[in-house]
């Protein structure tokens, strides 16, 4: 079952029931911002304390970075991770492949809002696919007269029972750039968390798994040698307006990007899909 739902302030999202799982979407940001099997626990993390209002980002689920991550390179005053996540997306397909899964796509396309920001014309479209596992495939089209660069990242928050319980495995030997040191590392072994995090790790080669107390997550990526790690800790948590000042201690974020040297050259009419898919 698809529904269009909406808030008391007008803020509209998609809820989606199958056999396997439920989720929803929001249209601002084309964001999901829950997802769970049935019989098991929320797969993403979300803030008690999130906006669900017109130009404001969701703090938790899955929010789309694009066409840049993080800051802007030469522009500092422009939004942080670019502008998709807080513009009003369009449904442009709803359709149950069966009793046990559901795939959405949603569309953004350029405007004159976004071509204040960003001079190039294009097509991005996200498809969602909700069943025994979660599928998220984010498309850039380029639709102008000349190359465009894009940076991105599928942020996802990951729901945890303790950030001290938590491991990554498929990160070893690999370099990062840390970006609390600003420095460029080698990994050591799997990842644990006992501090603030902010890694951007390239050449990803394997899939990564998330090592918790009662569940351990594969992610496998595709359109993407880049992925991001961050948890914000204790301080610069408790300096979040729109998280909780224990937040840090139960999520984490593993996002599938094109991020620093990964940053894709698209073509005139030439397109990238970078997908992710958690199970």
């Amino acid at each position: 079952m698809i529904e269009q739902k909406k808030l008391k302030n007008g803020f509209e999202y998609l809820k989606i029931n199958n056999k396997n799982a439920h989720a929803k979407i929001a249209l601002q940001g084309a964001h999901l911002f829950h997802y769970q099997r049935l019989g098991h626990a929320p797969l993403l993390w979300l803030s008690g304390k999130s906006f669900f209002e017109a130009g404001k980002a969701i703090r938790g689920g899955v929010p789309i970075c694009w066409p840049w991550f993080g800051r802007h390179k030469t522009e500092k005053n422009l939004p942080q991770h670019g502008f998709a996540r807080n513009l009003l997306w369009k449904l442009l397909e709803a359709r149950e492949n069966d009793a046990c899964s559901t795939e959405i796509t949603l569309q953004l396309t350029s405007s004159e809002e976004s071509l204040q920001l960003w001079p190039h014309r294009f097509e991005l479209l996200l498809q969602v696919t909700v069943s025994e596992t979660l599928c998220i495939a984010l498309t850039s089209k380029n639709c102008d007269k000349k190359t465009c660069e894009i940076s991105s990242a599928l942020h996802s928050y990951f729901a945890v029972t303790n950030i001290d319980n938590v491991s990554v495995e498929g990160l070893e030997n690999t370099l990062y750039f840390d970006a609390v040191t600003n420095e460029s590392k080698t990994q050591k072994g799997p990842l644990s968390i006992a501090e603030e995090v902010d890694r951007i790790y390239q050449k990803i080669h394997n899939p990564l798994i998330l090592h918790d107390q009662t569940r351990t997550l594969h992610i496998a990526a595709t359109g993407s040698s880049s992925a991001v790690v961050w948890n914000p800790w204790i301080t610069k948590c408790a300096n979040m307006n729109d998280m909780q000042d224990i937040g840090y201690q139960t999520m984490l974020c593993i996002e599938t990007a094109n991020a620093l040297e990964d940053a894709r050259q698209l073509a005139p009419g030439e397109e990238h899909t970078l997908t992710a898919v958690f199970s």
